[in-house]
């Protein structure tokens, strides 16, 4: 790819086509030096081809040679497979674990043709792009290394808080209350000693699945410990509404059938309780309190059985005796 470039760039002098490709490619360049993220970058990507190319069937995606896993960034148009006789491929060599690869696909026998005739053009503008795409998954790495659990890929503790305090800051006086939701599994350790600590990263992922499946994408799940997920609900425009989604993610959870031992086909039933806290924003209530206030919810819905919601503000005498 590197030679597509230089014949490019010499040819370039005295072909207008040429030329013109030329300044295609270093336009693409400076776009995606302002782009602040690697999936604005595969958006751009898939923009320069559809505009040039009339490439309208894309799949952006990274590549982990160390896991041998794929992560779709950006798909667009319709779908395709590799093997299809329109389709394309090409490897962005980040020399790092992960590599970019950018599929596309042509609509007909005659856009195919088209593509193939410029398609030294596309290979010369992914070498050159490269350095480029190379920084922004550096980028997303050092990000989810700093901020996400590296099981149930949800937010950590300290990232949540952090995020929710500047949320506040930026919309402060618009929102009057937020709820909290301290979310454990029912005799979790009773999943390790049966079983692994493997089975037990399967039983936290599906309850990530399922928390993610029942809020909005404004809301955030931060995993706290072993088996604890704080959900914070900025969304719901009422406590009713806040409490059923709660509910939801109680009932939804208890029907999931895990699979803990693929060799076996052995599936898993789990239940899980939820500690609910409403912090009222114009109060003197604060983030930290209110996290608190939802794992003693926690501690006590736990008292009361499986598959149980208590709210913190429900909390007795006798409850706090009890749990202290």
């Amino acid at each position: 790819m590197k030679n597509n470039i230089l014949d490019l760039i010499k040819s370039s002098a005295d072909n207008e086509n040429d030329f013109l490709a030329l300044k295609s490619i270093f336009s693409l360049y400076e776009q995606l030096q302002y782009a602040t993220n690697i999936n604005q970058m595969a958006d751009d990507i898939y923009t320069w081809l559809n505009n040039e190319f009339s490439i309208d069937n894309v799949v952006f995606a990274l590549f982990d040679i160390n896991t041998n896993s794929r992560e779709e960034i950006l798909v667009k148009g319709e779908d395709f497979y590799l093997d299809d006789d329109y389709s394309c491929f090409f490897i962005i060599n980040t020399h790092t674990n992960l590599n970019a690869t950018v599929s596309f696909n042509a609509t007909s026998n005659v856009h195919f043709q088209v593509i193939q005739s410029k398609y030294s053009t596309i290979e010369a503008a992914f070498f050159q792009i490269s350095p480029i795409i190379q920084n922004g998954i550096m980028k997303k790495n050092f990000i989810e290394s700093s901020s996400l659990d590296s099981v149930t890929k949800v937010y950590n503790r300290n990232y949540l808080i952090e995020n929710l305090t500047k949320h506040l800051n930026l919309t402060k006086n618009k929102e009057n209350e937020i709820y909290f939701f301290m979310v454990g599994v029912d005799h979790f350790k009773a999943v390790i000693d049966e079983f692994d600590y493997d089975a037990g990263d399967k039983v936290l992922i599906e309850l990530a699945k399922v928390i993610h499946s029942n809020i909005n994408e404004f809301d955030m799940v931060a995993r706290l410990n072993a088996d604890e997920f704080l959900v914070t609900i900025l969304s719901n425009s009422s406590e009713f509404e806040a409490i059923d989604t709660a509910q939801r993610i109680i009932k939804d959870f208890s029907t999931k059938k895990i699979l803990v031992d693929e060799e076996n086909e052995q599936t898993l039933l789990k239940t899980t309780c939820i500690g609910f806290e409403k912090l009222d924003v114009n109060s003197d209530g604060n983030i930290t309190d209110s996290i608190k206030n939802a794992d003693i919810a926690l501690y006590e819905a736990k008292n009361k059985g499986r598959s149980q919601l208590f709210k913190f503000s429900d909390l007795t005498e006798e409850d706090t005796i009890d749990l202290f």
